[in-house]
């Protein structure tokens, strides 16, 4: 055993104890590509999502100098038709391409090195270092004397393009490695039997074209049968909670947000686990790099950008066009290139079929709050205040001036041609009110009563904030909406907290004439109940 040859099970080993959430199934999938056609798998995923722990769970699976069966015996992939198949029957290469960085690094050296420096490793530890062959020769040979060939299992595969992100040539000189193992028409027959890549982006695009063509990619735009591996399930969060004695509600708050079709929720499993053994919901992304990756992203001034975030910040879900995006950090076009990566890096969830982005969860608007504050765009910092004002006017039911901050709201961040929608109006609620979060959960349609309240604005733990319940209307009146909130019986299912109600009607004519308001305000106390 090795280093990065055949490296055993021991990666594995450590991980596999009580709390392993059983992802085996992943093995199952690579199975049907060993030694296939399409034998080649790069998987992106955010930081922390797992991506490790799946590739030391291929290495001990794969890994034919050591016996992994004690590993794998009570997991899923036990009962697949070709779990003995493959069991322990190849040579491996492991890569951890971030370990060869920190080293360029603590040498303070070009990223250019870091080609050479893997070749260097693998051909110390095939023993191989005095005659004058190419490693991929020396690489036939070994899978030639062994009559196996080789599983290449590379995690962080894309750190490189991320880290000389300003080198093209440190890029080039590590992507024509890739080719050479990979798109080599004398070296990927002979000696590769799969190979598994993980990386954050996907893998950069050459002109129009990916970079290492033959690749099958999944990514959290199109994870398709990677789906479930990309973090932890509903059903296996609601199996630790119960496990653990955790809040399954709060932690779906928190955590959830990603969303596959045919799979359903997908949580992050860092951020999930982290909550667990600290007993504190609160956002772990702040430990990752990538967390300060945020500020610069939400700062760059492409037309519209600043907006958008404001509308994301507010709850709403915005069109975007992932096509064309360059898989890299530094090639932008616009706004939707900006958008797309923050979908590769976790920040924003993305919805296939309406083609649209938003925040997935509370950990992540709180680093989008965190952020904001930090960014120095004065019309966002501006809404900010506005915002904040405006949960100061509601609370001291100061209607008019509710009423005028929504106007200045509908007028500013609703497009012209759907500025008489219905839907419109509750879009700019919750923008008009998107700093909820330091006091506040949102929920929309709350069943309550005998019907379901449009907006409810439930104070945290620690807040000493009143509810507020919001009614609206479209071309009747404010005090209608009060009306409403009080036939249908809608405080009835928030009295148990003991906490004043605050009934906000907002109502908005259309047909009002010039000169005269549109919206109008209505705000009635319900005292706390004792």
């Amino acid at each position: 055993m090795g280093i990065y040859i055949n490296p055993g099970n021991s990666g594995f080993a450590e991980i596999n104890d009580q709390d392993y959430v059983d992802k085996t199934l992943l093995i199952d999938l690579i199975n049907k590509t060993v030694e296939k056609k399409n034998k080649l798998t790069c998987i992106s995923r955010p930081r922390r999502f797992g991506k490790s722990y799946a590739a030391k769970m291929l290495t001990a699976y794969y890994d034919c100098t050591c016996d992994s069966r004690p590993l794998f015996a009570d997991k899923k992939i036990s009962h697949t038709p070709d779990y003995a198949k493959y069991l322990n029957q190849y040579n491996i290469i492991c890569l951890d391409i971030t370990a060869f960085i920190s080293e360029a690094k603590r040498q303070q050296a070009s990223l250019r090195i870091i080609p050479n420096m893997i070749v260097d490793a693998i051909t110390k530890e095939l023993g191989t270092t005095k005659d004058n062959s190419t490693l991929n020769e020396k690489l036939i040979d070994f899978v030639n004397h062994a009559h196996k060939r080789i599983i290449f299992i590379i995690d962080e595969w894309d750190a490189v393009i991320r880290e000389a992100q300003q080198d093209e040539l440190a890029q080039q000189a590590y992507l024509n490695l890739l080719r050479g193992w990979f798109k080599n028409g004398n070296f990927t027959p002979k000696a590769v039997a799969a190979a598994y890549m993980t990386g954050i982006l996907p893998i950069k695009k050459d002109g129009s074209q990916s970079a290492i063509s033959d690749f099958n990619e999944y990514t959290m735009i199109k994870p398709r049968i990677f789906g479930e591996f990309v973090g932890f399930t509903e059903s296996e969060v609601a199996a630790i909670c119960q496990k653990k004695n955790i809040d399954f509600d709060k932690m779906k708050r928190w955590y959830d947000g990603y969303y596959f079709k045919e799979i359903g929720s997908i949580y992050n499993p860092n951020s999930v686990i982290k909550a667990i053994d600290n007993e504190d919901f609160d956002s772990y992304w702040t430990e990752t790099s990538a967390a300060e990756g945020l500020l610069d992203y939400i700062s760059k001034d492409y037309n519209g950008l600043t907006k958008t975030i404001a509308e994301l910040i507010g709850g709403l879900e915005v069109k975007v066009d992932t096509i064309g995006f360059a898989n890299d950090l530094t090639t932008f076009r616009g706004k939707n290139d900006v958008l797309t990566l923050m979908i590769h890096l976790g920040y924003l969830a993305y919805d296939s079929e309406k083609k649209t982005v938003h925040i997935p969860n509370e950990e992540i608007k709180l680093e989008f709050q965190r952020s904001i504050h930090e960014v120095k765009h004065e019309a966002t910092l501006k809404r900010l205040a506005e915002s904040e004002q405006l949960f100061a006017d509601t609370i001291k039911q100061n209607e008019d001036a509710v009423a005028a901050q929504i106007e200045k709201v509908h007028a500013e961040e609703t497009a012209p041609l759907h500025y008489n929608k219905e839907d419109s109006l509750r879009s700019v609620i919750k923008l008009a009110y998107y700093t909820y979060r330091d006091h506040y959960l949102q929920f929309e349609e709350l069943p309550a009563g005998e019907g379901y309240a449009d907006i409810v604005y439930l104070p945290k733990h620690d807040s000493d904030w009143p509810i507020l319940l919001i009614e609206l209307k479209w071309n009747q009146n404010a005090q209608g909406a009060i009306e409403q909130i009080m036939q249908k019986k809608y405080p009835a299912v928030l009295q148990d907290t003991r906490r004043e109600i605050l009934l906000v009607g907002i109502n908005y004519n259309k047909d009002a004439k010039a000169g005269n308001k549109k919206h109008t305000c209505k705000i009635v106390s319900l005292p706390a109940a004792h």
